[in-house]
């Protein structure tokens, strides 16, 4: 039996980047955040390229030189700057600037890399461009934006960039931006439907665009735009599954998709062989369970991406196009935990209020005895996220020591089409909230669980669904877990960065037209149903939910003399990101639910 230290120093390599030399780098978590390594060779022995207390963020090796980008904020802030490590170690700031920065790739002869920040406003985000050797404010102001931007690569002869505006989380448009004129050729006219696109790759001739949208379907598919005119061909149908990811080698053709199915990534290696047609080579022979960060290396005779399963820690694998093949390239350790003892989640659906069936994983302890075993419901963030079957250390540690743990997808998550993410949106917010209901009651009936042992815990989106099935349904919960959780979707509101208040908006209500409903619904105006036990837990410098989310629900529920432990981290954010922090928080969690459960 190992202590929550134990399973919290199992570590996770990912965020793979070929080098041009075949070089690969990838973060890894040995130190307590995730830094900058590089192996030669699979099973090689890695090295540490990045010495920071705080995480890096991102890492994208140049594609005709030895050096590499990484991203990195400071104490979770997420104003994340842009630094260039040269093969001597050297380190240069790049950027400079108390702004967020949002990395837009490397041009194809290195010279020069593109970014997305909020520099001129904090509200909107504006394109730049700048030489490798340029700092601070040397950059090109490339495109003025009225919203939140981002890029999605350069074209094949390093003329234009794609430009991605999202509206909402489901509303999107593309623009192809001159790099030398500023002008933009809007290539997503689809009016005002909620049209999402997402993970975009230039085509090798620099004519079309691949993308993966959900125009005129309930799921995402894979299409070519055209770049001049933006007429949209099929190229992949997503069928009863999201085909969310798609990676494009924009020299030779070559890609890799992935279908969500159920949760579980299904990948197709092939290479293009007309505009909209599909040479496909065997499916790669990585294990069954998420995978995802694609990085072909230099000619895309192979690629590394991330892969991760229920019982397998996190690692880069690495592919050959032609068969298949793969190769663990990291071996991130677990912690001298016998990988033998993980528990695999089993896939399950369960009925709710409207007769709907909701998605969701389900993972019981090897001995469970009947009518005994505590459960963890966890619901994830977002709301716009999907609970998948990838490894958890927290959950692992929760299945040793004799909890079950339940992870719903209630409505309004993400993987299972259009029509089921907009189930939650605004007024039917707390119909969310019911299907926990209806999962406690599903979990009632199962022999092996305690029905008065029961918690909910959750983070971000999750801690307010924690929060607000704690006073809608007080009488099912045994305790609540609050991860930097929203209390009051008013103060939230009008707190959250100003950069994204007009996505969360949209998905929750406006301060302008639904001030009340969202009085309504918040969690801190029915205190005084709560009676379960809440641990309340957030980073200080949290720019998505502030720290008064957290301060204002752990002092009311307290007057209201619910056992209350509060804990709050000067040097983190949105999560706890640094190890030392992690342990301490998460053995305070499982000693709160000890003491309660």
């Amino acid at each position: 039996m190992y202590d929550i230290e134990r399973y919290l120093s199992v570590r996770s390599a990912f965020g793979a980047s070929f080098g041009p030399e075949g070089t690969l780098a990838f973060r890894m978590d040995t130190t307590g955040t995730p830094q900058v390594w590089t192996v030669e060779e699979p099973g090689g022995w890695p090295d540490q390229r990045t010495f920071y207390d705080e995480r890096v963020t991102f890492a994208s090796f140049s594609p005709e030189r030895r050096e590499l980008a990484f991203g990195m904020d400071e104490g979770g802030d997420e104003r994340q700057q842009l630094y260039r490590l040269d093969p001597d170690g050297t380190v240069r700031n790049l950027t400079r600037a108390d702004a967020k920065h949002r990395w837009g790739g490397w041009s194809h002869d290195g010279d020069r890399f593109a970014f997305a920040s909020n520099r001129r406003e904090e509200a909107v985000f504006d394109v730049y461009a700048q030489g490798r050797e340029e700092t601070g404010d040397d950059a090109d102001l490339l495109l003025e934006g009225d919203g939140w931007l981002s890029l999605g690569g350069w074209s094949p002869d390093d003329d234009r960039l794609l430009v991605h505006e999202a509206y909402s989380s489901f509303d999107h448009d593309v623009s192809a931006l001159d790099v030398e004129t500023g002008e933009t050729t809007h290539l997503t006219d689809h009016g005002d439907d909620e049209i999402r696109y997402s993970s975009l790759s230039w085509g090798p001739d620099g004519e079309g665009v691949y993308c993966c949208t959900d125009l005129d379907a309930d799921t995402l598919y894979l299409a070519r735009l055209d770049a001049e005119s933006g007429d949209i061909e099929t190229v992949e149908t997503g069928g009863e599954w999201n085909l969310d990811g798609v990676a494009l080698d924009d020299e030779t053709g070559r890609l890799v998709y992935s279908r969500n199915v159920d949760g579980y990534t299904e990948l197709t290696v092939g290479e293009l062989a007309g505009a909209t047609e599909i040479e496909t080579h065997p499916d790669p022979d990585v294990p069954a369970g998420v995978a995802g960060g694609v990085s072909f290396d230099d000619g895309a005779e192979r690629f590394a991406l991330t892969v991760t399963t229920d019982t397998d820690n996190t690692n880069v694998h690495v592919v050959d196009v032609e068969t298949g093949a793969a190769e663990r390239w990291t071996d991130a350790s677990t912690a001298a935990i016998p990988p033998e003892t993980f528990v695999a989640s089993e896939s399950v659906g369960y009925e709710t209020f409207d007769g709907r069936e909701i998605p969701a994983f389900y993972a019981v302890p090897d001995d469970s005895p009947d009518g005994r075993t505590p459960v963890i419901v966890d619901v994830h963030g977002g709301p716009e996220s999907q609970r998948r079957p990838s490894f958890s250390p927290l959950k692992q540690y929760f299945l040793a020591h004799g909890y079950a743990v339940f992870e719903p997808n209630v409505r309004g998550s993400t993987g299972y089409g259009r029509s089921y993410t907009h189930l939650d949106d605004i007024e039917n917010r707390m119909d969310a909230v019911a299907d926990l209901e209806a999962a406690v009651e599903w979990l009632r009936d199962r022999p092996e669980v305690d029905p008065d042992r029961i918690v909910a815990k959750g983070g971000s989106y999750g801690g307010f669904m924690v929060l607000a099935a704690l006073t809608e349904y007080p009488e099912l919960w045994a305790a609540g877990v609050d991860i930097v959780g929203i209390a009051n979707f008013v103060t939230f509101l009008e707190n959250t960065g100003s950069w994204r208040r007009e996505l969360r908006e949209a998905e929750y209500g406006s301060l302008a037209d639904d001030r009340e409903f969202l009085e309504s619904i918040s969690p801190i105006n029915s205190i005084e149903n709560i009676e379960a036990p809440l641990y309340v837990l957030h980073g200080a410098n949290d720019p998505r939910v502030p720290v008064g989310e957290a301060e204002q629900i752990a002092e009311k529920a307290a007057d209201q003399g619910v056992p209350v432990r509060k804990r709050i981290f000067e040097d983190e954010g949105h999560g706890i990101s640094k190890l030392e922090n992690r342990i301490e928080a998460y053995a305070d969690i499982v000693e709160f639910l000890d003491e309660h459960v």
